[in-house]
């Protein structure tokens, strides 16, 4: 199954072949809608084939393939054409707030030299990192948010690339959370997104192209539940 949601993340619209029909499920041989994983929400949108457009509410992984959840049972079959447009003001908005974790991440590894990714959650409007680390204060953290933007500013190209486990274990910071560790293990490939100059980390997600697309990181709430917990909130205007 072809993931066009990693090979062009501003994708919106793509063409494929139905391989499978079960129900309200459908599979497709390649497709742009990003399934559910990695803090990151599934993409939303439409999907038309055999005339008949239906609406997509869940996107998730199944095994090797992706499997589209429409709110009807779909009236297609394997091999017939379909035509999916994603809801594309919703994946931009994850896309720039995915970006924008990214860098704050890396400054804090950067600066702080610790500070584990131990949860983190997308929505639309905001996102969420909580994070292992002593230290951490919302004034150290309002102040890597004022260097995130100064980076944002001047603008950084984000990259993907593929690379063999065997890489990905010899460089663990490549990892900065527990289960990212244990699915390199798993893997014959890992994917590595860039902040050209700045970061890499294994990540499954879509991101903008250069971190100059952002816009401006503000600081949320900021939770201090102990040495070890502090829950980060950022939002982007």
């Amino acid at each position: 199954m072809e993931k066009l949601y990693w090979k062009d993340a501003y994708a919106k619209e793509f063409d494929a072949l139905v391989t499978r029909v079960e129900g309200n499920a459908i599979y497709l041989d390649r497709t742009a809608f990003y399934p559910v994983g990695g803090g990151q929400p599934c993409d939303t949108g439409t999907i038309l084939v055999g005339g008949k457009e239906y609406r997509i509410t869940e996107v998730s992984k199944d095994g090797e393939d992706v499997k589209h959840m429409s709110d009807a049972a779909f009236e297609a079959k394997a091999g017939d054409k379909a035509h999916g447009k994603i809801d594309w003001e919703k994946r931009h908005a994850y896309m720039k707030l995915h970006t924008a974790l990214h860098l704050l991440d890396a400054l804090m590894i950067n600066e702080q030299g610790t500070g584990m990714i131990t949860g983190g959650q997308i929505y639309q409007d905001r996102a969420r990192i909580d994070i292992d680390g002593d230290g951490i204060t919302r004034e150290k953290v309002q102040g890597m948010v004022d260097r995130a933007n100064e980076v944002i500013r001047k603008g950084r190209d984000v990259l993907s690339k593929q690379i063999t486990r065997e890489d990905a274990l010899a460089n663990p910071i490549l990892a900065r959370t527990q289960p990212g560790r244990k699915l390199i293990e798993s893997l014959l490939s890992v994917r590595v997104v860039e902040i050209a100059g700045l970061d890499e980390q294994i990540d499954g997600g879509t991101h903008v192209s250069n971190v100059s697309e952002i816009g401006r990181i503000t600081l949320g709430s900021f939770k201090n539940n102990g040495r070890h917990h502090k829950r980060i909130e950022i939002k982007l205007s």
